[in-house]
């Protein structure tokens, strides 16, 4: 058997190493032009306002343009669906909530895969809600209102800002857990939501602290627990659910940041250590604590478990709360 020769060798030789050394090279590459975050969402909400303190400082960290770009509609599916059909080089990113998780749970079909189309970049942030409830209620604490619920079946009602979205799921997480009944009602947004509860329309609400806070300390409203496992920074005070009486209850929702499926995983590290430092610095601790955000650190990997965690833990949900899929 006749073995090839060294001549004959070093053609084979110098395509290996350029296929080797191609994602060193598109790695140190990238970036060579501006990049641009797609946030799914209109312009004005929390998630467009950290999105814009966010792209600033990962502009300034990687020398080159970094903008937002607004495309709401379908509950995030609009935006998340152009990610998902951009070419795979770390150019166009998607910013969003866990409400990526939500989708394919709550929706009959998606135009897009919602594993395989996307490359899962950083936990960014983490949110905290609370449930609230009207100041004629006569409890205090997240055990009274269990108890309470459970004495007056059918009788009260709470406010969610939607169907199918992290806060409604959330509060069917609540009522599973606890074997209490209480109807849903929707509103279109916070500021009806919040007249709502005030003026007892509506008994409870799940809402995020963010929005909730003002109306908390103005003694509007009261707040009996939050669903996160600890408690959050602004609001010291006030519990949480497993703090009473439910040991293995948390939600935490996210802010997180993704790629199109297939982006070579060079430039997903890069991009998940840039944007992780961002959140990380001190020229984002103010904005993100005016959010009431608190940075996360979780990188790829990571980032794929809780992703993937969160829509095997969402389809159980919509399951067992029996919600009716949408178009």
């Amino acid at each position: 058997m006749a073995f090839p020769t060294r001549r004959a060798l070093l053609p084979l030789l110098a395509l290996l190493a350029c296929a080797t050394g191609a994602g060193d090279v598109a790695a140190q590459a990238w970036p060579s032009k501006p990049i641009r975050i797609i946030v799914p969402f209109p312009p004005g909400g929390s998630v467009d306002a950290f999105g814009r303190v966010f792209a600033a400082r990962l502009s300034d960290q990687l020398k080159t343009p970094v903008v937002i770009d607004n495309r709401g509609g379908a509950g995030g599916n609009v935006g998340a669906n152009m990610v998902a059909k951009s070419p795979a080089d770390g150019y166009t990113l998607l910013l969003h909530t866990n409400g990526q998780a939500i989708s394919p749970a709550i929706y009959k079909s998606l135009p897009f895969d919602p594993i395989s189309d996307f490359s899962r970049v950083a936990e960014l942030a983490t949110t905290s809600t609370v449930i609230v409830v009207n100041n004629a209620l006569p409890v205090k604490t997240f055990q009274e209102f269990v108890a309470y619920a459970r004495a007056n079946p059918g009788k009260l009602n709470y406010g969610s800002t939607g169907v199918g979205n992290a806060l409604h799921l959330t509060m069917e997480m609540v009522k599973h857990a606890t074997g209490i009944s209480v109807e849903m009602v929707p509103f279109t947004g916070d500021a009806p939501l919040f007249t709502a509860l005030i003026g007892g329309e509506i008994q409870a609400a799940l809402v995020p602290t963010t929005a909730s806070k003002s109306h908390i300390d103005a003694g509007a409203i009261r707040a009996i627990a939050v669903t996160t496992a600890a408690r959050v920074p602004t609001m010291p005070t006030i519990p949480t659910i497993m703090e009473q009486g439910l040991p293995d209850f948390s939600v935490t929702g996210w802010l997180g940041l993704f790629a199109p499926g297939g982006t070579p995983r060079e430039v997903v590290d890069r991009l998940a250590r840039e944007s992780l430092d961002a959140v990380a610095s001190k020229e984002l601790k103010e904005p993100l604590a005016n959010l009431t955000l608190d940075p996360a650190s979780a990188g790829p990997d990571a980032f794929d478990k809780i992703y993937r965690a969160d829509v095997a833990r969402f389809k159980q949900v919509v399951k067992d709360a029996n919600i009716p899929l949408q178009e």
